[in-house]
């Protein structure tokens, strides 16, 4: 087997796991709600904002970090929003573990 069918083998396992399922199905019922797919949209927003500060001047951005967990602390308290970042988390965690695999496994030519 070639690595090309290896990367093609872990994104089919990717699309069978609990948390890509989860994790569409969540996006799916967030883009039920409008209203509540708008809040998300600025809330989202808002962290891009905060992230891309903090990597532009090397620090957070009190102000803005504020603004982002006003949202976030809002949003949390409707049970789909909560499980759709629910969801989002355990995902990330999955695909940053992966990297991580293979980040390692190649550490020796790209350090």
């Amino acid at each position: 087997m070639n690595v090309y069918d290896t990367a093609n083998n872990v994104a089919e396992e990717i699309k069978k796991s609990e948390e890509y399922v989860n994790y569409k199905m969540a996006k799916e019922a967030i883009g039920l709600n409008q209203n509540l797919k708008e809040q998300i949209k600025k809330f989202e927003e808002a962290r891009y904002d905060a992230q891309i500060t903090a990597m532009q001047t090397g620090k957070n951005d009190e102000e803005k970090i504020k603004k982002m967990q006003e949202l976030y602390v809002e949003l949390i308290q409707d049970d789909v929003a909560k499980k759709y970042f629910d969801a989002e988390t355990k995902f990330n965690i999955l695909i940053a573990d992966i990297n991580k695999i293979i980040g390692d496994a190649i550490a020796d030519v790209i350090k």
